[in-house]
């Protein structure tokens, strides 16, 4: 089964392998394909499909993920379109709590909360549901890939609709050099590779 759309995106010049952790984050890292000049020349495109594809590379990916989402101990996953969904609905499942989703514009049919964010080229506008979720839980929000921040910043300010105690923030990957981790500076951040 192939997803499309699956990536990321990173310029050449920037250092590609700058790991901390273990041997088998090394491992999964290897499993996701670099394809160099697309979509267009100069950008490394990083492409998750493979990694998905590979059902022992996957678990592998999610049991990481979850042991860092235990020492948070969250009430909540909460994970960003399209690709975070990949993500925090197993990682929900595994921990035995609630999960919810933050969609793009348009696509709950419910009353939502809704927050705009800059893109390189335009803007974008995510939504939540306004559903009465109980105040001071513990969150975790989950997504693919932290680059610039802006997608996370806004989901954040979603999840701040409902007076959480806590807010954690887990993502897959960190593009160190974008400096995303600095619009979000207030929160704990976890990755499994950087890069």
């Amino acid at each position: 089964m192939f997803f499309t759309n699956t990536f990321f995106v990173l310029k050449k010049s920037v250092l590609l392998c700058n790991f901390s952790r273990t041997y088998k984050v090394m491992n999964i890292k290897e499993k996701i394909r670099v394809i160099p000049d697309f979509p267009t020349p100069g950008i490394q495109f990083y492409d998750i499909t493979t990694l998905l594809s590979d059902g022992q590379a996957f678990r592998e990916t999610i049991d990481e993920m979850v042991q860092i989402a235990r020492k948070y101990n969250p009430d909540l996953v909460v994970a960003l379109e399209s690709r975070g969904f990949f993500f925090g609905p197993v990682i929900a499942y595994q921990l035995g709590v609630p999960f919810v989703p933050i969609r793009k514009k348009g696509k709950l049919p419910y009353k939502t909360y809704q927050e705009t964010y800059l893109l390189e080229y335009g803007s974008a506008t995510m939504e939540i549901h306004a559903d009465d979720y109980p105040k001071d839980q513990k969150v975790l929000i989950v997504d693919d890939v932290l680059a610039t921040g802006g997608s996370m910043a806004a989901a954040v300010k979603l999840v701040n609709h409902f007076n959480p105690k806590e807010i954690h923030l887990l993502f897959l990957m960190e593009m160190e050099a974008l400096k995303g981790r600095e619009k979000l500076s207030q929160y704990s951040i976890d990755s499994l590779i950087t890069v």
